[in-house]
């Protein structure tokens, strides 16, 4: 990740010790993806050290190429059948009370992985019941029987990044739809009233807060319950630059404005994203 000219709230001592050597170990003889390493998160090492990691299943190569995204992308190895199992024994060995699964993007499979999400939800779901489980799910391209195959195996949170505001999709997720992700939303928050439905910003890319205000607003009217907002950072010289880094105070407001519009918890900081202390998100303010 590039860290020239970082303003000083964006500078931190990297941390020391902790559970990083046995997560890395559980990882690694699993066979295991985290999206950690492969987007390159600059949270990697303290989500290590504290015993947690988030799983990047099917895969660490994406089918599509989204301009701020650091996973690799081309043509996607096949599914590994074995890989839900190895998830459920790693969840066990990191003694995680809640688990976040996500993945690469998948247009090259019929339902982009969708039987693949609910296949590793309703293993945990059997094998390890007092874990909640978050997916953090591509758009499907907008397949409501994909949305419906990996909603009906009750995950506990659904989560889908909005991104970015309208006005660069183009530039952002050239291969996305703003419409479509608000849509994918909606579908999820109708199918069950007790989901938490979940949706991320990256702020830093060029937009205005009366741009972000509105896109939150958004979020809220498709049934989106739960906010994440953070500060983009471009991950190498191959993704978009970064056009302004975000103060604290303002994060402040953009947390302070999503609560007041309805959101049951908003989390929002330079270093956050979307799965980064996801468990707290569970807790309801």
């Amino acid at each position: 990740m590039l860290r020239r000219r970082f303003p000083p709230w964006l500078k931190r001592p990297l941390p020391q010790g902790g559970k990083a050597g046995a997560v890395e170990t559980v990882l690694t003889d699993a066979s295991l993806h985290t999206v950690c390493r492969e987007a390159q998160c600059p949270n990697m090492g303290e989500c290590f050290a504290r015993g947690a990691a988030t799983f990047l299943v099917m895969g660490s190569v994406c089918s599509r190429s989204c301009s701020f995204c650091g996973v690799a992308h081309g043509c996607p190895e096949d599914l590994d059948k074995n890989e839900p199992s190895r998830v459920c024994d790693a969840i066990e060995k990191m003694k995680l009370s809640h688990a976040v699964i996500t993945s690469v993007t998948r247009d090259d499979i019929p339902d982009g992985g969708a039987s693949h999400f609910a296949e590793i939800i309703s293993l945990i779901r059997k094998r390890l019941p007092g874990v909640t489980i978050e997916v953090l799910v591509p758009d499907f391209q907008g397949d409501t029987n994909a949305l419906q195959t990996v909603l009906s195996a009750q995950p506990h949170v659904f989560n889908h990044n909005i991104e970015t505001v309208p006005r660069l999709y183009k530039t952002v997720r050239p291969q996305a739809s703003y419409d479509q992700s608000l849509e994918v939303l909606a579908y999820a928050s109708r199918f069950r009233v007790d989901l938490r439905v979940k949706s991320g910003l990256m702020v830093g890319l060029g937009e205005t807060s009366a741009e972000i205000f509105r896109t939150m607003r958004d979020l809220k009217d498709q049934g989106c319950s739960l906010l994440t907002i953070g500060q983009y950072l471009q991950p190498s010289k191959q993704q978009i630059p970064v056009v302004e880094f975000v103060t604290p105070k303002q994060f402040e407001e953009y947390k302070s404005y999503a609560l007041s519009a309805g959101f049951s918890n908003v989390a929002a900081g330079p270093f956050v994203r979307s799965s980064y202390m996801a468990e707290q998100m569970m807790e309801i303010v």
